[in-house]
């Protein structure tokens, strides 16, 4: 059972070694355990659904709120045997009175008590005054999720809750009412013509603050937006239909069936009782279930909204935050990714097909030899730019670095292309946007510099590798030269360029092909050979390139290579190795950049929280929200 606890048995003495010693867990300990230590209190019981698994020397227990597995001795079985009819009865207070003091099974009993305390699978022993809730089934699902049941189950109590709709009599009204009173909370069904035919909006009033959740659907995709005030639960519904109909409109399959007009009735019943789900929970301060899975494609911080598709039949969880924040929750702020797959894992969530503001840049049907290549088309952006939409296609020394710039790429694209920097942290931002200033720069100024000897940078393994790969598989012609930024700086500019068919005076130099910079000549001289294979690769797949991008090198390596351990034999030829080689130089070519070409880009300041229900801060606001740097570059005159 990976991941999970074990405790291995070191003696053959038939008890399990776990009584002597502590055992570290993945769930958390016993809330009203407290007062003692987290020791099982004698009239402990277990918490209703927990479903146990016995192995040939040990058990493996998992519950709603925590899971646990005991290895290493055939005496643990045995145990759970004697133990769990008593444990699931409430009858644990007379067997351990049977049980004599000090022997060896009222050691192994305490110790596995213990460990079922520590992972939350123990409930205190019932109250002498009735539960809270008088439904059992209620009161069960109370038990087997909440962390207090007794408090969460007064408040379920004094909960009433209400559900809107312009058609009281719709399929998902109807369901929604159901499972609020199947919930045991009253429920009053309200004619609301303002609403959508397809939304629904579930409201609970009681002890806490006031919760909502809206359902419906936009094109062919269901959703249950996240708990929050009314106000927010509206603008988040309206926000999310816009979203997924203009996707659907986007995407439309003209040999797929119709849609039908109304929600067909299972469908209007799976969103019915996810929306009465969330709102129950909220109302007794549990738990949301789209934290219940541990999905780790949700980001922690952002609220989640739930898409559901009938064909196929399909319901998960999405990161999601809308256009207008109007409750404190939804301005979050979450902090700058610590690697590269954290920061993927954010491209996903503001990628997501559906519900996503952003492209999610993928390799689609785009070769990946011999450079990996990704692809996305940006929305058209707002009024006063081009209406149609802009294919972008690049690529990297891996795919995943292709993607982030891709991804940063797209975001620059909908600001304004030339005025925002994007970057997954400040280090990366600051890093992209010098590399673009000193390359623009640089390319201005005039060529009369000698060219760097070729000697200082041709035996680089990158640039053997990528230069074989253009001039000789893909049999470009091109000449490379790099150039000093400037006398005894520790930063160069490499350029590749077709070679003419027909060179001599009067024809000028062959069309760009790639350029960098970066702190040495052989960095510099690698990535504009990788850039130009990049480009010919795009052209060749007919995939829409244009003109190469501006340079950014090695600003993402300090992200590629945090926490990444680099073996002793990955030198610079290999793609790990020069990663981190690169990102110790990244620091000191940034302070170079900024001394040579004056302030560097400054952090757009934050947006004044908005008094609802304003909008909040626009794409850039956004970015940020998910932990991405936007800097103000704008275009000099």
């Amino acid at each position: 059972m990976t991941g999970e606890p074990t405790t291995h048995d070191t003696e053959n003495t038939g008890v399990p070694s776990g009584a002597a010693e502590d055992i570290g867990g993945t769930g958390a300990a016993g809330g009203d355990r407290a007062s003692d230590g987290g020791r099982p209190h004698p009239g402990d019981r277990l918490r209703p659904g927990t479903a146990v698994t016995p192995l040939r020397a040990g058990l493996h227990l998992r519950g709603r709120r925590g899971s646990l597995t005991l290895e290493g001795s055939t005496a643990v079985p045995v145990v759970w045997g004697l133990l769990e009819e008593p444990l699931r009865t409430g009858g644990l207070a007379g067997f351990r009175e049977g049980l004599e003091p000090g022997s060896a099974v009222r050691a192994a009993t305490d110790t596995l008590l213990g460990r079922l305390a520590d992972h939350d699978l123990l409930l205190p022993a019932p109250p002498a005054a009735p539960h809270p809730h008088p439904d059992p089934a209620v009161a069960r699902w109370i038990d087997a999720t909440a962390a207090h049941p007794d408090a969460a189950a007064a408040l379920l109590a004094t909960a009433r809750a209400e559900v809107l709709a312009s058609d009281p009599n719709s399929p998902t009204a109807t369901a929604a009412v159901r499972a609020l009173t199947a919930g045991g909370v009253p429920v009053t069904l309200t004619p609301d013509p303002d609403l959508p035919p397809d939304r629904i909006l579930l409201t609970v009033r009681g002890a806490g603050p006031d919760r909502a959740v809206a359902a419906g659907r936009g094109g062919a995709t269901g959703y249950v937006t996240a708990p929050g005030s009314t106000a927010q639960a509206r603008a988040d519904a309206a926000a999310l239909e816009a979203r997924l109909t203009h996707t659907a409109d986007s995407t439309v399959d003209f040999a797929a069936e119709p849609q039908p007009r109304r929600i067909p009735g299972t469908f209007a019943a799976l969103l019915a009782g996810a929306a009465a789900h969330r709102l129950l929970c909220a109302a007794a301060r549990l738990p949301d279930p789209a934290t219940e899975a541990d999905d780790p494609r949700l980001l922690p911080g952002i609220p989640a909204v739930l898409l559901a598709d009938a064909r196929p039949a399909r319901a998960d969880h999405h990161s999601w935050l809308g256009p207008d924040r109007i409750d404190t929750d939804r301005h979050v702020r979450l902090a700058p990714p610590a690697g590269l797959a954290e920061a993927l894992r954010r491209i996903a969530a503001l990628g997501e097909h559906r519900c996503g503001p952003l492209p999610a840049p993928l390799p689609g049907d785009l070769p990946q030899l011999p450079v990996p290549l990704a692809t996305c088309t940006p929305p058209a952006p707002a009024a006063g730019h081009a209406t149609t939409p802009r294919t972008l296609t690049g690529g990297g020394p891996r795919l995943d670095l292709a993607r982030l710039e891709l991804f940063c790429r797209a975001a620059e694209l909908l600001l304004g292309e030339t005025a925002f920097t994007v970057g997954a942290d400040p280090g990366h931002a600051r890093g992209r946007a010098l590399r673009h200033t000193a390359a623009r720069r640089l390319a201005a100024a005039p060529h009369d510099r000698p060219s760097t000897d070729p000697a200082h940078w041709s035996g680089h393994p990158q640039l053997r590798h990528w230069w074989t790969t253009l001039t000789g598989r893909l049999a470009v012609p091109a000449r490379l030269e790099v150039h000093r930024a400037a006398p005894h700086a520790h930063a160069y500019r490499a350029v590749v360029r077709r070679t003419p068919h027909e060179p001599g005076p009067g024809y000028g130099p062959g069309p760009l092909l790639g350029e960098a910079v970066e702190a040495t000549p052989g960095d510099a001289a690698a990535f504009a050979a990788l850039a130009a294979v990049t480009t010919v690769r795009t052209a060749a797949a007919a995939a829409p390139g244009g003109a190469p991008p501006p340079p950014s090198g090695g600003a993402a390596a300090p992200l590629a290579a945090a926490g990444v351990p680099t073996a002793a034999w990955e030198d610079p030829g290999w793609t790990g190795g020069w990663l981190a080689d690169l990102a110790g130089r990244e620091e000191a070519l940034q302070d170079t950049l900024h001394r040579l070409y004056g302030a560097g880009p400054a952090t757009t300041p934050p947006a004044p929280a908005p008094a609802p229900p304003a909008r909040d801060f626009g794409l850039a606001g956004l970015l940020r929200s998910f932990g991405f740097t936007v800097l103000h570059t704008p275009e000099e005159a």
